[in-house]
């Protein structure tokens, strides 16, 4: 199992094909398993890079008190520099988006090649409507209690109810098997650790995206919340060098609801940039 140490943890990770370095870094309560279309795909002209950030999948919890998107990234930047790949082009989707978020711009003395962002916010609180949920609705401390409460499973299966009734059916994507892959994962988590990343996206704040002068793509999938195409425009508006494309019949996971077209733009905006 190849695992590598850094800081506190052992970070799990895995490797596929020769070329230049494309890593993966997945979202919240799920694994690098999600970008398993991506790897079969591009492995076959990229050295693909993808891993378990700390709490998730076969890396597992920590010590650590409290998580961040800052940590995320120092873990992935510790790692890659340990496994000694320079200037990876850098995809992330939802809280994976975030890392990547603070990766390209709180590590210049680390350098990347290009930035993806799919599916993600540019913080918890941009939008009005970001901020009625957050500090109105759903207050940390309320959901944090009502995890604790209900536990991991229970509270998996009312959140992926609640969000067919308030944001689609769409937006959580109609292949079932795409969501039982998603139970499957969050249900590996114990209260603590479900908690701790919770509290990094929850806490999450808008990074210095001017900073990005690398080519970027973003990607969203058509039937994503309007509030996240809202952060793709505020991005879109920050990064000069940047573009933005929908995937088609997909929503919030739309990498793996459409992979085919999510590769297509992928592989498109590789080519273009001689990447």
């Amino acid at each position: 199992m190849p695992t590598i140490a850094i800081s506190d943890i052992d970070i799990y990770y895995e490797i596929l094909g020769k070329g230049p370095s494309l890593l993966f870094i997945h979202g919240g309560w799920v694994s690098r398993k999600m970008w398993t279309p991506q790897v079969k795909h591009f492995s076959a002209n990229y050295q693909v890079i993808t891993c378990d950030i700390r709490g998730h999948g076969r890396t597992g919890g920590s010590l650590k008190k409290r998580y961040s998107m800052e940590l995320f990234a120092s873990d992935i930047v510790e790692m890659l520099e340990k496994l000694q790949i320079n200037e990876p082009i850098i995809v992330g989707l939802s809280m994976g988006g975030m890392v990547a978020q603070v990766l390209a711009t709180k590590y210049s003395d680390y350098p990347i090649k290009a930035l993806i962002l799919s599916d993600t916010a540019i913080s918890s609180e941009l939008t009005f409507n970001d901020k009625l949920i957050k500090y109105l609705f759903a207050p940390k401390w309320l959901f944090l209690l009502i995890v604790r409460l209900l536990g991991v499973k229970r509270y998996a299966n009312f959140a992926f109810w609640f969000a067919k009734k308030s944001r689609g059916e769409k937006w959580v994507g109609e292949d079932e098997s795409i969501i039982d892959y998603e139970k499957e994962e969050m249900n590996r988590f114990d209260v603590k650790e479900f908690n701790k990343i919770f509290s990094a996206i929850y806490d999450y704040k808008i990074q210095d995206l001017s900073k990005v002068k690398v080519p970027t793509l973003l990607i969203n999938g058509e039937f994503e919340s309007k509030s996240v195409f809202q952060h793709a425009n505020k991005m879109n508006e920050l990064i000069e060098h940047s573009t933005m494309k929908i995937i088609a019949n997909a929503g919030h996971t739309s990498n793996m609801e459409n992979p085919d077209e999510f590769n297509r733009v992928l592989a498109e905006f590789l080519l273009k940039n001689k990447l």
